[in-house]
């Protein structure tokens, strides 16, 4: 009864937490492709080239490498699900890392990338011609996405689609408002372009600064979820060397704990990196 009675209370706290953890998403699940969430990732990381199905082959043969490996080196039938999973993970980690990288790094140069189209703008360019400008004057990191812009305009001339392809190239929020910004400039037209734009420019050298000032403080919860969830694992691997740990955990008992230890694992590690996360924003008009 008092196992029935903690599982329904974990249940209840999990239900809880359940739209921090997994906000519902934008548009209808049955309608998108079930890889588009891996491309936007793959995307998000800079290498949009490679297909979500090598991904998806890596992660297999990263699971099973890690379920065989630690199969070999500690006794515990039961670890080897845990380590496969885990090893699963790992290429998406690092792929969620290169992307927040790759977003902090694309964060500092976006004002200076506006300040290039207003002078542009200013100087009498037209809009593709201040866009294909960007090849030569922007920032080095976002000067390849430009180029392939200027080529694709200069052979086709058609101005929307190469917007489409840039904001897909670039994969960024705040490159998704300066293209639709500029877009809705293109068709309605207007003066007050200069406007809007120095208006972003500073307003993104603000966002950027308060996000620097409160993402140092907040790597602490950041670190202490890794270290919380690392540590117990070293201690069990540890303990699995020894042959009547390992007898232990070979049985039924020890295989349930194995895995009621990996689900309250995985549950308080995506709480605190829930409570430690800023606010991201959202793609535009993907």
């Amino acid at each position: 009864m008092t196992l029935a009675v903690g599982f329904l209370l974990a249940a209840g706290v999990l239900l809880v937490a359940s739209p921090w953890l997994w906000p519902r998403r934008e548009g209808s699940s049955t309608a998108r492709d079930p890889l588009a969430p891996l491309a936007d990732l793959l995307a998000r990381a800079g290498v949009a080239s490679v297909s979500p199905f090598v991904l998806l082959g890596v992660v297999a043969m990263a699971g099973i490498a890690g379920g065989a490996l630690t199969l070999l080196l500690v006794p515990v039938v039961a670890l080897a699900p845990v380590a496969a999973v885990v090893a699963a993970t790992v290429p998406l980690l690092v792929l969620r890392g290169r992307a927040a990288a790759r977003r902090r790094a694309l964060r500092a140069v976006w004002p200076d990338v506006v300040d290039h189209l207003l002078s542009g703008v200013r100087a009498g360019l037209s809009l593709p011609q201040a866009i294909a400008a960007l090849a030569d004057s922007a920032p080095e990191p976002v000067r390849a996405p430009f180029r392939t812009f200027r080529r694709d305009y200069l052979r086709t001339a058609q101005f929307t689609e190469c917007l489409d392809a840039l904001k897909a190239t670039l994969a960024d929020p705040v490159a998704d408002r300066i293209v639709e910004t500029l877009r809705m400039a293109r068709e309605v037209g207007g003066t007050e372009l200069p406007s809007v734009l120095r208006s972003l420019s500073h307003y993104l050298r603000a966002d950027a600064a308060v996000r620097a000032e409160v993402d140092a403080r907040q790597s602490w919860v950041r670190t202490a979820a890794r270290l919380g969830v690392v540590a117990p694992w070293i201690v069990l691997l540890l303990l699995s060397t020894r042959p009547e740990a390992a007898a232990a955990y070979n049985s039924t008992g020890g295989a349930v704990l194995v895995v009621g230890g990996l689900a309250a694992t995985l549950v308080a590690y995506r709480l605190m990196i829930a409570l430690g996360r800023l606010p991201e924003e959202g793609r535009w008009f993907r």
